[in-house]
């Protein structure tokens, strides 16, 4: 990234509604981890954009690829010690008709004729990140004006409502500077340069699509060092960008 141009902002982000995704599902529960990825946000920043009306494979290339060249990138969102709740909801698509039984994978209501399969669940559980739950990511660009920031944002399968508060960060230097480092917030493990997976020496993983994200990371590499507004120093590596090449 050009050094000159380089801009890190801070965005502390507040769960309005509860927020759900299919992250884990175990047995008739389906569980959010949690964590917000990076790729979801930057579909709901309005960063980049994928038709909306569109039935084929994931877009992730087409979408995100073009922000590489651009010089943006979002980090995964990291919920805060203690601001994180869970809600728990039940649901139930079966049929309130007089009969019903099971065919295929589906509900059947007539008695002779065959139901469609359906690829979905007919009931179970929901564990969705709590309203008012709070969570900071950084977006990092090197375009001279500042992309749109927006206050507000949906998230989810649900399209739920969260606030989004921005704060600049001011680099310490122009350059970035080689340092060992314990990263506080959520990484994803694909967009991160070979240079720096190969120094990774301690890390938690979650598994979820469509890249792992790691939690808990010690590693060396090129940082960014930039200050809060409290005097506090933020290191942030610089060799990340969306790694949508390879999945």
């Amino acid at each position: 990234m050009t050094a000159m141009t380089i801009q890190i902002y801070r965005a502390h982000l507040t769960l309005m509604e509860s927020v759900y995704f299919a992250s884990r599902e175990v047995g008739i529960l389906y569980e959010s981890e949690p964590l917000i990825g990076n790729y979801a946000l930057t579909y709901a920043l309005g960063f980049c954009a994928s038709p909306y009306d569109w039935s084929g494979p994931p877009r992730y290339q087409q979408d995100l690829g073009p922000l590489n060249a651009r010089g943006i990138y979002v980090t995964p969102a990291t919920f805060l010690p203690g601001m994180l709740r869970y809600t728990f909801s039940q649901f139930n698509a079966q049929s309130d008709s007089y009969y019903s039984r099971f065919d295929q994978n589906a509900i059947a209501t007539e008695r002779d004729k065959k139901a469609r399969a359906a690829n979905f669940p007919q009931a179970g559980k929901l564990r969705m990140l709590g309203a008012e739950s709070l969570a900071t990511f950084y977006v990092i660009t090197r375009e001279e004006e500042c992309p749109f920031l927006p206050s507000y944002i949906r998230l989810g399968k649900f399209m739920s409502k969260a606030r989004v508060e921005w704060q600049p960060l001011p680099l310490v230097s122009q350059q970035p500077e080689a340092a060992d480092k314990d990263i506080g917030f959520m990484l994803n493990a694909a967009d991160l340069s070979p240079a720096l997976v190969s120094t990774l020496r301690a890390f938690s993983i979650y598994n979820i699509h469509p890249a792992p994200l790691l939690s808990h990371c010690r590693l060396s590499g090129l940082f960014w060092q930039a200050r809060d507004a409290d005097g506090a120093s933020v290191y942030l590596p610089a060799d990340m960008s969306y790694g949508v090449v390879d999945l």
